[in-house]
């Protein structure tokens, strides 16, 4: 089964959990024009560029990351991020990979450049319960799709670092504790750095960058306290990733089509048929 089924799966029973629970501040009409917009965004790219086994999943991904993420007090904010964002997968791209996380890249554009939007780091709360969930069920997403490395390495060396600093300023240990059920950082880690298109193709250079983004993203919240610290660390350093991979080359990734999205015949069904979009 595509890994991204179980994806889809998660973060939409996470966003109707949060829009039910935890208030996220979204309205019904934003999520609409989300995923009017980047789904219509995604077949009109695919009919202009005269794409096949080529399918929505990976769109629906970003447009829910998308609305989990972004807020912001217009309507027109959201359908114009997706757009942005699922743009960016066929107008951005290197060597066939994206540049940008597409709805990273959708999420800073928007609070940089659209008035009126934000995203709201506290929103997820500190229930280790919950943090519980996201790690079981971000660890089963990314051992599907193998590329469970990068998530840990980046989650270890952030903590790593945070119990670092507490021991150096004598801290609560509480503090530390409050990091372990940030579901924000564990999204992050499991659902957003671990997407296969933008991260690096060597096993080894995906370590040195979480390793790069641990360190970023510490540094912006911790050393210069500016908010956001990690959607902005996978922004600042998505470039990188094309840098490791002309240093230190590796095969590609390819999510493999569903049956239904696949027009081979019957003797090429037994061969590896991967797409990039």
């Amino acid at each position: 089964m595509d890994a991204r089924l179980c994806q889809i799966a998660f973060l939409a029973t996470l966003l109707t959990v949060g829009v039910l629970v935890r208030d996220f501040t979204l309205r019904p009409e934003q999520m609409a024009l989300t995923f009017a917009s980047g789904l219509a965004t995604q077949a009109l790219f695919i009919r202009m560029l005269r794409l096949q086994k080529i399918g929505y999943l990976s769109a629906l991904i970003t447009c829910f990351g998308l609305s989990i993420l972004l807020r912001a007090d217009t309507l027109w904010v959201h359908p114009l991020a997706a757009a942005i964002a699922i743009g960016s997968k066929f107008l951005l791209r290197v060597h066939g990979k994206h540049v940008y996380n597409p709805a990273n890249l959708g999420v800073m554009t928007s609070i940089l450049l659209l008035p009126g939007a934000w995203v709201s780091p506290g929103q997820w709360g500190t229930d280790l319960a919950l943090a519980g969930w996201f790690v079981a069920l971000g660890a089963l997403v990314t051992q599907r799709a193998r590329r469970w490395d990068i998530s840990w390495m980046f989650l270890v060396t952030f903590l790593g670092l945070v119990a670092l600093r507490v021991l150096w300023l004598g801290q609560s240990p509480a503090v530390f504790v409050h990091q372990l059920g940030n579901g924000g950082l564990l999204l992050f880690s499991f659902f957003m750095i671990s997407d296969p298109m933008t991260i690096p193709n060597r096993r080894s250079m995906r370590l040195v960058y979480a390793l790069v983004l641990a360190a970023v993203a510490f540094g912006w919240q911790y050393v210069w306290f500016r908010p956001n610290g990690l959607v902005w660390s996978l922004f600042l350093c998505a470039p990188v990733v094309v840098v490791l991979d002309w240093v230190v080359r590796g095969e590609r990734f390819g999510w493999r089509p569903l049956r239904s999205e696949r027009h081979d015949t019957p003797e090429s069904d037994s061969k590896r048929v991967t797409t990039s979009t």
